[in-house]
């Protein structure tokens, strides 16, 4: 019974594409949330890695990688979601697109690899709820950026490995033959951008 009310609150895809044309939302374990304006910080760090991917991947054609707005419906029923993300940055592969998709909609499944950069005044539950669940339905990797600790935490479905100081990310199981992406590289802003004192 507790389950019926729960599926009667939930959105359709047409519900949540209206809202989708005004204002960024997602919806997270059935819960409609406004995502605010993310500032430039965020618009950087979320450009360098998108230009890092898409480098590569203009040289090896084994899928795209998209920026923010990109929304996955997360293998979610069109007609009550429960869980469409809209991850920072994503990387789909060729042959995670289905046959007949209408790309003016959103993808019905899971990006291969989802970026969640994470500022101050992010709920830390939702993020890892996201976490879980891209995991959980099939996303290979999810990388939690973040800025101000200058770290990266890559998550696998059976692993995590910290990035931090000067390493590099080894992303070689996603994109063969990829050298290692610097966090020096991830995280370079323009003078005006670089945090003060």
């Amino acid at each position: 019974m507790a389950d019926m009310l729960v599926e009667d609150k939930l959105l359709t895809l047409d519900e949540l594409l209206v809202m989708s044309q005004s204002q960024h939302v997602e919806i997270i374990d059935g819960e409609l949330i406004e995502m605010g304006g993310a500032g430039i910080l965020h618009a950087l760090i979320g450009g360098n890695i998108f230009r890092l991917l898409d480098l590569y991947l203009q040289a090896h054609d084994i899928g795209v990688a998209m920026g923010d707005g990109a929304i996955f419906l997360m293998n979610s029923p069109a007609a009550r979601l429960k869980d469409p993300f809209s991850p920072d940055v994503a990387f789909l592969r060729h042959e995670n697109v289905p046959a007949n998709w209408d790309a003016e909609q959103p993808h019905p499944g899971v990006p291969n690899l989802a970026v969640e950069i994470v500022l101050p005044g992010n709920d830390a539950s939702s993020i890892q709820y996201k976490r879980m669940t891209y995991l959980e339905k099939g996303s290979e990797q999810v990388w939690l950026v973040y800025p101000r600790l200058h770290e990266i935490h890559v998550y696998m479905p059976d692993d995590v490995m910290i990035y931090r100081g000067e390493s590099a990310i080894d992303a070689s199981s996603l994109f063969p033959g990829i050298a290692p992406l610097s966090l020096s590289a991830i995280f370079k802003l323009p003078a005006w951008a670089a945090p003060k004192g």
